[in-house]
């Protein structure tokens, strides 16, 4: 989810203090366990760990930006933004109940666009992933049925499609597979040049994947009442609000194994906070407001010990 940005700032700070970040993009689930296993600095997740949790292993976290997902398609004559989904649909085709491009419930919302009998090839993440904890927990909020069935989470037991490793795998299977529907963090749907659908919010609008949109849903969300910065921002209210909208958190331990290492992160995060704004927009991510970024700060200070 964060990958393309945390790469971009990596590079300006290397070049602006000759120190670098070695980040692997290896899924929420992945990262979670190193951090709990005390062979990273740091982890990060787009799922945010409960409190009890984060007490249980020794770990603050907090949110470093924020970003969207996308549904993304290989549809020919399909230009980005045509597509109209709803959640409840996109839940009901991710359940498999809908099998068909030209099904009554897509062409319901698309009169216009003409839409082939093909069978619809659903992508998903084969790994643990935050980024399925964000469209999983979206799903969980507009399809009862999703709900019920299969909920949310970062691996979860899939009704249908085939599996991709990453937001990488996800994009390539979705450019190199005709008919296909995905899910990636809006910057692989730019990157990759996909073609990304619209989605009708709570508020019952058709909004589009923009930074205005991301902004949207972020201005909602509730960070200095929430214990541990514990927010999930699908699904918020809001006229202009885009649905799948998510934060991404860094994880470290309160009592660092290698406190140089620590201090040396907590750095570049300094850094990222204060410089890296542009080039979180640049790439369609939401930096953290400012109110934000000062509790994080005294979080820092308050508890981890280096």
């Amino acid at each position: 989810f964060p990958f393309p940005l945390y790469s971009k700032w990596a590079d300006a700070y290397k070049k602006e203090t000759g120190n670098g970040l070695n980040y692997q993009s290896i899924g929420s689930g992945a990262g979670i366990k190193q951090i709990q296993a005390k062979t990273v600095t740091f982890g990060a997740s787009d799922m945010p760990l409960k409190p009890e949790q984060l007490e249980k292993d020794g770990l603050i976290q907090w949110p470093q930006a924020m970003g969207a997902l996308v549904p993304v398609v290989n549809l020919e004559g399909i230009k980005p933004g045509e597509l109209v989904f709803s959640g409840e649909l996109l839940g009901d085709i991710y359940l498999g109940k809908i099998k068909t491009w030209n099904d009554p419930a897509i062409a319901k919302l698309n009169p216009k666009l003409k839409l082939p009998s093909d069978a619809i090839t659903v992508v998903r993440r084969s790994d643990g992933s935050g980024t399925t904890f964000i469209w999983t927990d979206y799903l969980s909020k507009v399809n009862t049925e999703w709900k019920a069935k299969v909920g949310a989470g970062t691996a979860v037991e899939w009704p249908a499609g085939v599996g991709a490793k990453g937001n990488e795998g996800v994009a390539g299977n979705v450019s190199q597979t005709k008919n296909s529907i995905g899910y990636v963090e809006y910057a692989y749907a730019k990157q990759n040049k996909l073609t990304y659908g619209g989605v009708i919010n709570k508020a019952g609008k058709t909004v589009q994947p923009t930074v205005a949109s991301f902004q949207a849903a972020a201005a909602n969300a509730d960070w200095a009442g929430s214990k541990n910065y514990y927010v999930i921002l699908t699904d918020q209210p809001g006229e202009a609000s885009w649905p799948i909208t998510g934060a991404t958190f860094i994880l470290m331990h309160k009592t660092p194994v290698d406190k140089a290492a620590s201090a040396e992160a907590i750095k570049f995060f300094t850094w990222a906070f204060e410089k890296g704004d542009k080039l979180a927009e640049e790439l369609d991510y939401i930096p953290m407001p400012d109110s934000v970024v000062k509790q994080v700060e005294k979080t820092w200070s308050a508890d981890i010990k280096s």
